[in-house]
């Protein structure tokens, strides 16, 4: 066999997998679409149930709930938002499955029964992030917000008696018995601006979610370990309170809310790290890979003496 006949030979099954992938994501796309449809049929309700935690905080005050559309158009545009949304939390569970199908035939059976709960665990952990800030986060946020409300009134000062006028305290820039009005400060919401915050809400801390997930993941490649995310805790500390300074609306209250739930992912994450490290170890030392007085890390660290100055490990 020729040169020229094994290149061609090695790019057909290139060439299949590039054809596999388009055929997952084609049938992504339609699913996608086919969520956004019926999202798109039942958006009044969707919009209803995202619109419960300021209604409930309006309502409180003894507020009518009633958002404005500051555009034409803008009733349009948030019906397609939330028919984005929808058709992807529609679609999810298909297109994680051609994911899946994709990747798992270049797995080892061990790597499958490694990659696949991580798999579940990701929209696991980003719906329980997701109803955190709905339920818990949004409402506390929309109570500091609408807290600097005003409401507006008249008064009026007293009528002037003539035989004691300068001995009583009337402003001088109106006339006696004209009624002097407070300007009232309420809210009027628009609809996109409303809806804007509460997707950016959901969006963060379902996010921010994944973190244990995606450390373990990483720690159970090799790629981070818990001796390192331990010291590394006070670049984190300084990471986070960027990260919820960033995605979050400028009140301390969430922003405190973020950086605790966020930090507690971090610990937890650590946590589960050094689970996987201690699974790690006990594998191997059942191959005799490992000493019983030796650790893990040991390895790395021996490996490092090893190395020339300034080469050592991160």
């Amino acid at each position: 066999m020729s040169a020229q006949d094994e290149i061609e030979d090695s790019s057909a099954p290139l060439i299949e997998h590039l054809a596999e992938l388009r055929t997952r994501l084609i049938h992504s796309v339609v699913a996608f679409i086919i969520g956004m449809v019926i999202a798109f049929t039942v958006w009044n309700p969707i919009f209803d149930f995202l619109t419960k935690p300021i209604c409930g905080q309006l309502a409180e005050r003894g507020q009518d709930c009633g958002l404005i559309l500051i555009k034409l158009q803008e009733g349009f545009f948030v019906a397609v938002r939330i028919s984005l949304m929808g058709g992807f939390i529609l679609s999810f569970p298909y297109i994680a499955a051609q994911m899946w199908r994709f990747v798992a035939p270049g797995l080892y059976k061990n790597e499958k029964s490694a990659f696949l709960p991580f798999l579940i665990a990701s929209p696991v952990m980003f719906f329980i992030g997701a109803a955190f800030a709905f339920y818990v986060v949004i409402p506390l946020a929309f109570d500091f917000f609408l807290g600097f409300q005003q409401v507006g009134g008249f008064t009026t000062p007293p009528v002037v008696d003539p035989a004691n006028g300068p001995d009583i305290d009337v402003p001088t820039a109106l006339p006696a018995g004209e009624a002097l009005a407070n300007a009232g400060i309420t809210f009027q919401g628009s609809v996109d601006e409303y809806l804007s915050l509460t997707i950016k809400f959901i969006l963060a801390f379902g996010l921010c979610f994944q973190l244990p997930v995606l450390l373990t993941l990483m720690g159970k490649a090799g790629l981070v370990s818990s001796r390192g995310l331990s010291d590394m805790r006070k670049y984190a500390v300084v990471g986070i309170l960027v990260l919820a300074a960033v995605v979050t609306p400028p009140d301390v209250i969430t922003q405190a809310i973020l950086f605790v739930v966020v930090y507690g992912l971090y610990e937890v994450s650590i946590q589960l790290v050094r689970r996987v490290e201690k699974q790690r170890t006990a594998q191997m030392r059942a191959e005799g890979l490992l000493g019983e007085d030796e650790e893990l890390w040991d390895q790395f660290d021996d490996d490092e003496d090893d190395l020339p100055p300034g080469k050592g490990k991160a």
